[in-house]
């Protein structure tokens, strides 16, 4: 007899599915319009990289900033002008009346103003691909919503056997002595019987060997024999 499994979709995945869809299409859509946000105001600053701007081999020199490695570039040539007009030293390191601590400041002012953007321009990258992930799963999970109910069957299971066990045990099996086997048999008579009745054949069936394992010179008396002297 075999069983068979039904195994059906969970209730609420297709729900779920659908949300992680519509969530991950809001998150894709706020990250390109934050992304193009964020270039169109760097853009209207009109800012060009420098030409001596050392980042990845100088490859920025004279692009206008509007993205995240232009606005890098640029934001790393301001330090090292900073700091090449004030001989490598800081904004705290300058004497209170230094005037070039008007410079230093003017430039952490345009390196935070660059790295806020690149930091901006990392978010909306990271919203993107979070959007994705949850697009691609929402998906799977109202396809697997969708599916078919599936039918496992299983191994057959093992019938239970109602044969009595061939062998016993030599305590349980029942005795097949003649005397055993005439008190067993109710209303049983006879001289078959009669010759056993006695306490002297009671006491021999009960501790002596039964009948049916002697041999037949020890059951049939030997004619020729001398009866046994009584006892006086």
């Amino acid at each position: 007899m075999s069983s068979t499994v039904t195994v059906r979709p969970v209730r609420g995945v297709r729900g779920i599915g659908s949300f992680a869809v519509i969530a991950g299409i809001v998150m894709i859509v706020a990250g390109i319009l934050v992304w193009i946000l964020v270039a169109t105001q760097l853009a209207a600053e009109k800012i060009t990289v420098a030409d001596d701007a050392p980042f990845l081999g100088g490859i920025f020199q004279g692009d206008p900033v509007r993205g995240p490695l232009t606005a890098f570039a640029q934001a790393d040539i301001i330090n090292h002008h900073a700091l090449d007009s004030t001989n490598g030293q800081t904004y705290a390191e300058l004497a209170q009346d230094d005037p070039l601590r008007e410079v230093v400041m003017t430039a952490s002012f345009l390196r935070a103003s660059l790295f806020t953007s690149v930091v901006s321009f990392g978010l909306c990258a990271l919203v993107i691909a979070l959007g994705l992930l949850f697009l691609l799963v929402g998906v799977a999970l109202r396809k697997l919503a969708n599916g078919p109910d599936v039918a496992l069957a299983g191994a057959p299971a093992p019938a239970l056997s109602s044969a009595v066990p061939s062998s016993l045990p030599s305590s349980a099996a029942p005795s097949s002595s003649p005397s055993s086997t005439g008190s067993a048999l109710p209303g049983a008579s006879g001289e078959g019987l009669g010759r056993h009745s006695g306490p002297t054949a009671a006491g021999s069936s009960a501790a002596g060997p039964a009948a049916a394992d002697l041999p037949p010179s020890a059951i049939t008396p030997d004619p020729g024999a001398t009866p046994p002297r009584p006892a006086d």
